[in-house]
């Protein structure tokens, strides 16, 4: 009987034990050309994606206008001014307790908008009423922070370009504005200085 005897083929590795033709696991060098693909490609990307949000950003003009403060020491009980803030206009008004009460009087359930003149303040400071000076209609300025000027039949401000009528918490009370004025962002530095945004 014939034995059967056993060539080894030259050209054939022996398999490594625990390598990773065995277990089918571990780096090969088409692992490592992904990986350096895919890095080379996220760098690409952040270099083109960070100039394009970096344009974005508002500019130095515009953040130097994000905040301002305000000298409210000569604004007597019952007047109010006009200032700029982001190219908008601002009134900021000193209430008498007069106009206080008469705010407070309304009932906020009939109101458009409701709200009270204590959430359209800060706790402590009812008197000083701080909006921006633009209708919520169609964005016109109204009248009233002037002296001389017509407030309307609720004694707030009147926006002559539709004829919305605002009361003395510039809360909408005639017209076809929606909302009440916007009150924006300000805290108070001192007695008499506010820093509005």
């Amino acid at each position: 009987m014939a034995t059967a005897e056993y060539v080894e083929d030259p050209n054939q590795r022996p398999p490594v034990i625990g390598g990773p033709e065995e277990d089918g696991q571990g780096p090969r060098r088409r692992d490592f050309l992904n990986i350096a693909a895919v890095s080379f490609a996220g760098v690409g990307a952040a270099a083109v994606v960070i100039p394009l949000v970096n344009q974005m950003n508002p500019s130095a003009d515009v953040l130097a206008l994000a905040s301002i403060e305000v000298d409210i020491s000569k604004i007597a009980p019952g007047q109010a001014i006009k200032t700029m803030w982001r190219k908008q206009p601002v009134f900021l008004r000193n209430l008498t307790p007069a106009e206080i009460k008469s705010a407070d009087a309304v009932p906020v359930a009939s109101l458009r908008d409701p709200q009270s003149l204590a959430d359209r303040t800060k706790p402590g400071k009812k008197n000083w009423l701080i909006t921006l000076g633009v209708c919520t209609h169609l964005g016109c300025v109204p009248l009233g922070a002037g002296e001389g000027e017509i407030k309307g039949e609720f004694g707030g401000y009147f926006c002559p370009c539709h004829g919305s009528v605002y009361d003395t918490a510039a809360r909408i009370r005639k017209g076809p504005a929606p909302t009440n004025l916007v009150v924006p962002e300000y805290s108070f530095k001192s007695d008499t200085v506010v820093q509005i945004g």
